[in-house]
């Protein structure tokens, strides 16, 4: 069996939506408390079946799933000995660069039998996998903002939300200051005062200013950028917070985004807490109010703007860099797929509230 045929050609393959396919970067696959050290998880991202695991030294790594020798997923059972994985079916091991090490009942191991090993980095609680479609290896390091252990922040609170809709579909609302009065009925929208790019980092900064019961508040909103998977948002004004998104690839059409948010004290912890999780959940709130354009919208790779819209398609020419093929000039309209015969589509207006389809957790 040759590596090759070991490529998971067909898996996850959809009908395309967009003109792109799957983004290369750096992307979040797990919080460090979701696997532990001896562990193997299963995970399905970048349209393909994926084993996440931590060796005995509690170095966590990320491989294609199935075994090369019976098709075994290695993420249902498969056991860590020492460094390595070993299959649950006939307990062949793997190594972390997905060579064969061991066949138990045989004295020579089969060097064909490769797994696909992707480079993991653990930044803070956060587990981060290199993915490139054609397997390339990484193009830049994440820079560790200095919050992820400032001792002002308190404990992350994270958020987790599953999107019918492309990564950078979602994206691209780090630019459009607008839409805040349309879909999230703001009187007061972020004025965008920069967005500059260079290579994979993006930089936007924006003044927001907060309506509360006391009167309007000054504030900012900036976003830092570092490729399509990874980007940091500081909220300032009402209460210095700081959000960790993480949107991750499931395939070309679906993503995952994880926020992962810390409060800068304010000097009581009962407060801090309280006026902390009030500010989570009004964000989760807009980001479900987001939610049925970003699975409905179509995409229109030459979009009609208006002389004072923001940078939108600066912002679509720094992501298109992500991508191994450039966009399809098939059309200039892409749009979701119909509804089944017979039905036809049913709008849910968004909750006041944050919705049920995330969880938020200490």
């Amino acid at each position: 069996m040759t590596e090759t045929s070991m490529t998971q050609t067909g898996e996850g393959s959809v009908e395309a939506r967009y003109p792109f396919g799957v983004p290369s970067g750096w992307f979040q696959v797990a919080w460090s408390d979701d696997v532990a050290t001896g562990e193997v998880i299963p995970r399905y991202y970048f349209g393909r079946h994926l084993a996440l695991w931590r060796d005995e030294r509690g170095t966590p790594h990320l491989n294609d799933a199935f075994c090369p020798h019976l098709g075994a997923h290695l993420g249902f059972g498969g056991r860590i000995k020492g460094e390595e994985i070993a299959c649950p079916f006939h307990g062949w091991q793997f190594d972390a660069e997905g060579t064969n090490t061991c066949i138990p009942y045989s004295n020579r191991t089969n060097q064909r039998a490769k797994l696909r090993a992707y480079p993991v980095v653990e930044i803070g609680h956060f587990v981060m996998a290199w993915y490139h479609p054609e397997g390339e290896p990484p193009s830049w390091d994440i820079d560790e903002p200095a919050e992820l252990t400032d001792p002002e922040y308190g404990e992350w609170t994270n958020v987790t939300f599953s999107v019918d809709a492309a990564a950078q579909e979602l994206a691209e609302n780090s630019v459009d200051g607008p839409h805040f009065r349309y879909v999230h009925n703001t009187e007061v929208v972020p004025e965008i005062q920069s967005y500059e790019t260079d290579e994979w980092r993006a930089r936007m900064r924006s003044v927001q200013r907060f309506p509360t019961p006391r009167g309007v508040v000054d504030g900012r909103i900036d976003v830092d950028n570092q490729g399509p998977g990874f980007g940091v948002t500081r909220f300032s004004g009402i209460v210095d917070t700081f959000l960790v998104g993480a949107a991750v690839p499931v395939d070309a059409n679906r993503c995952e985004v994880r926020f992962s948010f810390k409060t800068r004290s304010l000097g009581d912890a009962k407060t801090t807490s309280s006026v902390g999780r009030a500010f989570v959940t009004e964000v989760c709130k807009q980001f479900e109010e987001d939610r049925p354009i970003w699975e409905n919208k179509a995409h229109i790779v030459r979009p009609a703007l208006a002389d004072t819209d923001p940078p939108f398609m600066k912002f679509r020419r720094w992501y298109a860099q992500f991508y191994t093929e450039g966009n399809s000039g098939e059309r200039d309209l892409w749009a979701p797929a119909p509804p089944p015969p017979g039905e036809q589509p049913v709008f849910i207006r968004p909750e006041a509230t944050a919705s049920s389809k995330h969880r938020v957790s200490d």
